[in-house]
């Protein structure tokens, strides 16, 4: 039986459609990209470390939860995303969640991944941005879900959101997407390298004081 959208709005997860960002900023800020990588026979443009704030770079933390190990939890709040690992331990990363009006929380599902994956705005985000494409071909330097997206399901039903890359590195550590998660493309990959099909997620508004440094990974690299 499909959800009604007070279900939806219930279980804390209000679907926008498959919106990926407010408003694509196809010429980012140059200072934030540094040379080129390729990935999958598509070559994009590096994320210049050295212009991002330390604590938005991948890291090693001490982390207690009681979720299982494997699970990714989101802090909303501090702009963090854990997998939990062993050890009491998590890989956090830096990202950018929801603005005002768009932010969610509650618990879904990896059920879907794709590598370079197509973008398509959903029609709610075309009414008010009706300049935006139909659509943007995956590896495309204008696509705004870059090398990879993660896809959100609840009881087998799409929430609407994603864990995906990112056309803006300066967004990330800040309120700025239309509630899907935005990660350092480099993240992206290394996140979607780590969490198979059926990975549970949590999502939630305050967690990260329950974390605190351990280890740091010197510099974001793709798990190879």
């Amino acid at each position: 039986m499909g959800w009604t959208r007070r279900d939806i709005l219930l279980g804390g997860l209000a679907s926008v459609g498959t919106a990926a960002v407010h408003k694509p900023t196809f010429a980012a800020t140059s200072s934030y990209f540094s040379g080129t990588s390729v990935d999958n026979g598509v070559t994009f443009r590096s994320t210049n470390f050295a212009k991002i704030d330390r604590k938005w770079l991948r890291q090693v933390v001490k982390y207690f939860s009681s979720e299982p190990i494997g699970t990714v939890v989101v802090d909303t709040t501090h702009h963090f995303l854990y997998l939990i690992m062993e050890n009491k331990t998590a890989i956090r990363y830096g990202v950018g969640v929801g603005r005002e009006g768009f932010k969610w929380y509650g618990r879904a599902t990896i059920e879907q991944k794709a590598l370079w994956p197509r973008w398509t705005p959903p029609p709610e985000m075309r009414q008010r941005h009706p300049e935006l494409p139909e659509s943007v071909d995956g590896g495309s330097p204008k696509n705004p879900l870059g090398p990879r997206a993660m896809y959100l399901l609840r009881d087998g039903v799409d929430t609407g959101y994603r864990f995906h890359g990112t056309l803006e590195p300066g967004s990330i550590g800040k309120d700025a997407s239309s509630g899907c998660i935005r990660m350092f493309n480099e993240d992206a990959i290394d996140l979607y390298q780590r969490c198979p099909i059926g990975t549970a997620v949590q999502v939630l508004p305050h967690i990260a004081d329950q974390a605190e440094n351990a280890a740091k990974i010197s510099q974001p690299n793709p798990v190879e």
